[in-house]
């Protein structure tokens, strides 16, 4: 029998670099808000349960994920990432295994998470974490580790040295962990440190200490596992998944004129040998037969188009059901009720 696995997703804190008033897990992603996204990544993953904590804007942040099956924790007071784990303890409680991750990483892959546990029970670890290597790692826990690469502990940036500032291989922010082994080291993890907050990261220490199996699990591709911060980053994840989807697209047999300036919801359905021009958003659970032409500039919203269709340049159309073989000229605005 399998170990169980409880995904435990953080998703309490403000986000104050993002500049908003609304919470950071909040901001749509690829048309869902980005902790949709980890979450559809923890599910397809085949994780037993799903624990959410929340606290800044908790109300709002839970009626979002309304529809998922999952337990939520109120973290009240924002005392770090430790603190906000062991809040959890209770929701744990059952499991054999923790995966912590953050809610705001949108580009997380199922396939991903599943490396990652393969990589730990094959490696028989108490505790692993992800890693990934950044060129410019300004901002991100590094790994110390010794010669023959074995994780030691993190250190954060404002607690680095100008020595320890110039690794390049960063903490990704997910951990899969023994459940006793992680709320037993929690209950260790002190607030010494710049912030005063209870730091996730100083389980690594502890768990070497007391002679635990640490392990990490180098993810080479950053983007996927990196957290968004910004709108400048929000914007760079909102590309690779449209980037994602329009590759998957095109292996179907569609063809894409200008992928980089063509946005299609993931709940839209378009048949084989439609070609699409540049400069088009199509969404709302559009449907779109096979050969088809849609020419530059157009919106289609919650339509159902026929096969064998032509739609002229710069049409909007909403709500309508076009039958086969329809020509629509350009400049149309329809909208059907």
């Amino acid at each position: 029998m399998e170990p169980s696995i409880t995904a435990l997703v953080l998703a309490a804190g403000k986000g104050t670099r993002m500049r908003s008033n609304r919470a950071k897990v909040l901001h749509e992603v690829f048309f869902q808000p980005m902790i949709h996204h980890v979450l559809h990544a923890v599910n397809q993953a085949s994780i037993n349960h799903c624990a959410v904590i929340v606290g800044h804007q908790r109300q709002e942040v839970m009626a979002a994920l309304d529809g998922f099956s999952l337990t939520a924790v109120h973290q009240e007071q924002q005392l770090g990432t430790g603190h906000a784990v062991l809040c959890a303890e209770a929701a744990c409680a059952g499991a054999d295994m923790v995966m912590i991750l953050c809610g705001d990483t949108p580009l997380i892959k199922a396939s991903t998470l599943r490396a990652m546990i393969s990589a730990h029970r094959h490696q028989q670890a108490d505790l692993t974490l992800m890693s990934t290597l950044l060129d410019q790692p300004f901002g991100y826990g590094r790994l110390l580790t010794d010669d023959q690469g074995a994780v030691l502990s993190i250190v954060e940036e404002k607690d680095a040295t100008e020595g320890q500032r110039r690794i390049r291989e960063v903490n990704a922010g997910i951990y899969l962990v023994d459940t006793k082994i992680l709320f037993d080291a929690l209950r260790r993890v002190g607030t010494n440190n710049s912030q005063g907050e209870m730091y996730l990261t100083d389980i690594i220490a502890i768990a070497n200490e007391t002679g635990r199996n640490v392990q990490k699990f180098l993810h080479p591709e950053a983007i996927d596992v990196l957290g968004v911060n910004s709108r400048i980053e929000l914007a760079r994840a909102q590309a690779t998944l449209q980037c994602r989807h329009n590759h998957s697209l095109m292996l179907a047999g569609v063809t894409l004129y200008a992928p980089e300036s063509t946005l299609i919801a993931p709940d839209c359905i378009i048949g084989q040998d439609t070609s699409l021009q540049g400069n088009i958003r199509i969404d709302g659970g559009t449907t779109i037969g096979t050969n088809c032409r849609i020419d530059s500039g157009c919106v289609l919203h919650a339509c159902q188009i026929g096969d064998n269709v032509s739609i002229g340049a710069n049409t909007v159309l909403e709500h309508c059901t076009l039958a086969d073989s329809i020509s629509v000229p350009p400049l149309t605005y329809r909208r059907d009720t």
